[in-house]
C-alpha cells in the first residue's frame, strides 16, 4: 500500500475543510474529549468533504464511531488498543494506524497487521505532554528495517525544513499538526508541505 507522503493531523472538521481543497489526500482528525454528539458530527462533516475531495479521513481513536459512521481508515495509539475490539474494527473493513514509541509497542503493533506504522515524537513536540524523549531520524531508519514493506509516519515536531530528513530516514509519510496549525499562513503551510512532498 502506498501512502501520501503528507499526512496533517487536525483537531476539527473545519481544518480538514481548508486543507482537502488544497489537495490533502489523507488526513486524520484527532479530537479528544468530546461529546460523543458533537464527536459524531465532525466525523460525518469531515468525511463528506473528504469523500467529496478524493481524500482519505483516518479516524483517531473513536473506533465505534468509525465502524457506525462508514469510515475507511482508523488510527489507534497504545492506550486505545486496550478497549479497541480489533475483530470488529477488521469486520468493518477498517484500515487502520498504530502508534508506536518503542520496541514493545512496535511488537504489539506488528502482531495486528496494521496498514501503516507511526513512531514518535521523531523531535520534541508541544504537542502533548510524553513520557518519551525524541526518537530521531535514526530510530526512523531502524523501524523501518523492521517493518519492511509497512508504511512508516513519522510524527512529532515535524515541520517542513525536517521532511526531507524524515523521508531520506525512511518515513513513508510524514504527519504534521502544529507546524500547520500555529502558522501565521496556514494554508501557505500546507501548499510547502504538499511541494515537499512531492
Amino acid at each position: 500500500m502506498t501512502l501520501p507522503r503528507f499526512y496533517p493531523v487536525f483537531d476539527s472538521a473545519d481544518w480538514i475543510a481548508r486543507a482537502v481543497p488544497l489537495g490533502v489526500r489523507l488526513v486524520q482528525l484527532r479530537m479528544k474529549d468530546q461529546p460523543d454528539d458533537t464527536l459524531r458530527a465532525q466525523i460525518i462533516e469531515a468525511l463528506s468533504l473528504c469523500r467529496r475531495h478524493g481524500a482519505a479521513l483516518v479516524v483517531n481513536d473513536h473506533w465505534q464511531q468509525a465502524i457506525d459512521l462508514g469510515a475507511d481508515w482508523l488510527h489507534l495509539g497504545q492506550e486505545d488498543l486496550d478497549t479497541a475490539d480489533m475483530a470488529a474494527i477488521r469486520r468493518a473493513g477498517l484500515k487502520v494506524g498504530v502508534s508506536t514509541h518503542d520496541h514493545a509497542e512496535l511488537d504489539r503493533a506488528l502482531s495486528l497487521a496494521p496498514d501503516y506504522i507511526a513512531l514518535g515524537p521523531v523531535y520534541p513536540t508541544i504537542l502533548k505532554k510524553m513520557k518519551w524523549t525524541e526518537q530521531g531520524l535514526d530510530r526512523l531508519t531502524e523501524w523501518k528495517g523492521l517493518i519492511g514493506d509497512i508504511p512508516l509516519c513519522a510524527i512529532g515536531g515535524m515541520s517542513v525544513a525536517r521532511a526531507a530528513g524524515a523521508f531520506a530516514a525512511g518515513a513513508d509519510t510524514v504527519a504534521a499538526v502544529t507546524d500547520i496549525t500555529l502558522n501565521a499562513d496556514p494554508d501557505a503551510r500546507i501548499a510547502a508541505w504538499l511541494d515537499v512532498a512531492g
